[in-house]
């Protein structure tokens, strides 16, 4: 009998007759004989009403207070998928992250999976349960319940699979797979049978919104075999997996992603020494600010000028935190833009053919759009360029690399 976990997302379950749909779809599955361990998130536009409550009460809220309510979502979700199944006759107990012994670090609002116990999990299914889990959440060493973040039920979901060797993770989501590029930009983007972690992991890092990158790292860390389907129509969907030698003939490019909530900070003038670039990006990171492309140049005159990229959201801090470094290093000034955009190419293709860069430059050029920063690695190459030029940025990338062709 095949274990199988699968994730249902927010419009997966945004309703009573989405929620019915879905325990339909489980009690097949069961009945089929496959073991299931499902994920569900919070209902659609359920996350973003508690925050709403939230604001309301304090402009800024306590990170602690606000893992406890924001989890609440997924519990009134879990409670009624079970009571879904049970009204068909299907076993099933509902579960939050805590009680299944998701185990994570102290950091309120972006934690980190650091174990999970599996028994009590394991238990539910020899008994022949279909065990409900609250996705996004976990809890502490000291019972604290704590949230994972942008797409966490995904990386929960995952997570769980791995921790139990499950055959499959499947995720549903209100797309049929993954594309070669985002659809309500390119018309043309063609669904992908399958793709490789290694090119899943660039394009969910790189923007692309159906996978949370921490998921895919999970999957492929531990090889647990990952597909992405519509939970609204019946699909095989998009396998992602590990490389094999029949992909080194796909096309040089599997998809392009893009990242809109960019923004660009420039600390110029600093005196070049030893340690530097510690000490402009430590501060940073201790405010867990995740940075993205970093370029650093060192001029004629001795002085070193560092770019990089954060998320839009964290523009103003991050533009503070900037300011008091360069006061402390003597700095000559601090630049900021948040009114960028970034676009990657990917492909697996890319370690055995050249000529992917120069393509993607000449079909940018060819559209007028000026390149601020470039970034590259094994199988991505990814720029900056101006946010009001993305949609005919990623319409010309698609065109340039004959992504719409069968």
């Amino acid at each position: 009998m095949s274990l199988i976990v699968e994730k249902f997302g927010g419009t997966s379950v945004g309703s009573i007759e989405r929620i019915n749909a879905v325990a339909d779809h489980l009690k097949a599955k069961c009945d089929s004989g496959e073991s299931l361990v499902v994920v569900v998130s919070a209902m659609s536009g359920e996350t973003n009403r508690l925050l709403g409550l939230a604001k309301d009460l304090s402009a800024a809220p306590v990170t602690r207070e606000m893992d406890v309510l924001l989890s609440t979502g997924e519990q009134v979700t879990i409670a009624l998928l079970s009571i879904a199944l049970q009204e068909r006759g299907v076993n099933a107990r509902s579960f939050t992250g805590g009680q299944v012994g998701i185990l994570t670090d102290k950091v309120h609002g972006k934690a980190r999976i650091q174990q999970i116990d599996d028994s009590k999990i394991r238990v539910e299914i020899d008994a022949g349960n279909i065990v409900i889990v609250a996705g996004f959440q976990g809890i502490d060493e000291n019972g604290n319940i704590t949230t994972l973040g942008r797409g966490g039920s995904d990386t929960s979901a995952v997570a769980l699979a791995a921790a139990l060797k499950a055959d499959e993770c499947r995720i549903y989501t209100d797309v049929n797979g993954i594309y070669t590029t985002d659809p309500r930009i390119e018309p043309e983007a063609r669904r992908l049978d399958r793709i490789t972690f290694e090119e899943m992991l660039e394009l969910a890092s790189s923007g692309a919104k159906v996978l949370q990158s921490r998921s895919v790292e999970f999957a492929g860390k531990y090889k647990i075999p990952l597909r992405v389907l519509s939970s609204f129509e019946p699909d095989a969907g998009t396998l992602i997996s590990y490389e094999t030698g029949e992909d080194m003939e796909q096309p040089l490019v599997s998809g392009i992603a893009y990242q809109k909530d960019e923004a660009k900070l420039t600390i110029r003038g600093i005196p070049d020494q030893p340690g530097v670039a510690h000490r402009v990006l430590g501060p940073i990171s201790a405010a867990n600010i995740n940075v993205d492309i970093i370029i650093q140049n060192v001029g004629a005159d001795g002085e070193t000028d560092i770019t990089f990229t954060v998320h839009r959201d964290d523009f103003e801090s991050c533009k503070t935190l900037l300011e008091n470094t360069a006061k402390a290093l003597g700095a000559t000034e601090v630049l900021g833009d948040s009114s960028i955009a970034k676009i990657a190419v990917v492909g697996v293709g890319m370690r055995s053919h050249s000529g992917v860069a120069d393509t993607m430059f000449k079909a940018l050029a060819d559209e007028g759009i000026n390149i601020q920063m470039i970034s590259t690695s094994e199988i991505k190459i990814a720029v900056v360029i101006e946010d009001r030029y993305l949609e005919l940025a990623v319409r010309g990338l698609h065109k340039a690399f004959g992504l719409a062709e069968a």
